[in-house]
């Protein structure tokens, strides 16, 4: 069942949690961002296959293959963040989207705005950032 949105519409804690209009919503806007990462790729692709290094500095090739090489990693976290979009996607669809994976508890709206595919709400993600922290000093 297909949920039409005003354009202006944004979710609000005055509404039920996750209902078929913040899924709606969420799932436009994670689409929304997958397909600006797949633009933003396939423009990255146009421009490597333009040719080869065509530079006759030997300094101005190195900050072309500099240049190359950040494009690429950033093209790499693009990926990553598209299968991170998918897994919202599919959670979204299965009804686990919004609900935090260690406690079950309501993520919150304002962090799903500001991260999308968050899976832990601030509390539990503050937490596992404590825990990253002192096993990392060990």
């Amino acid at each position: 069942m297909a949920v039409s949105l005003p354009p202006d519409y944004h979710p609000t804690d005055d509404e039920p949690f996750m209902n078929d209009r913040q899924r709606a919503y969420f799932r436009a806007k994670l689409l929304e961002w997958k397909s600006d990462l797949l633009r933003e790729a396939e423009e990255t692709l146009e421009s490597l296959q333009d040719g080869g290094i065509q530079e006759p500095d030997i300094a101005d090739r190195a900050t072309t293959e500099t240049n190359r090489a950040l494009e690429l990693r950033t093209r790499d976290r693009a990926r990553k963040l598209i299968a991170k979009i998918d897994a919202a996607l599919g959670r979204l669809e299965d009804g686990s989207y919004g609900y935090c994976l260690e406690t079950g508890e309501p993520i919150g709206l304002r962090r799903l705005e500001a991260r999308p595919i968050a899976v832990l709400s601030l509390e539990a993600q503050e937490r596992h950032e404590r825990r990253e922290r002192t096993h990392r000093q060990d």
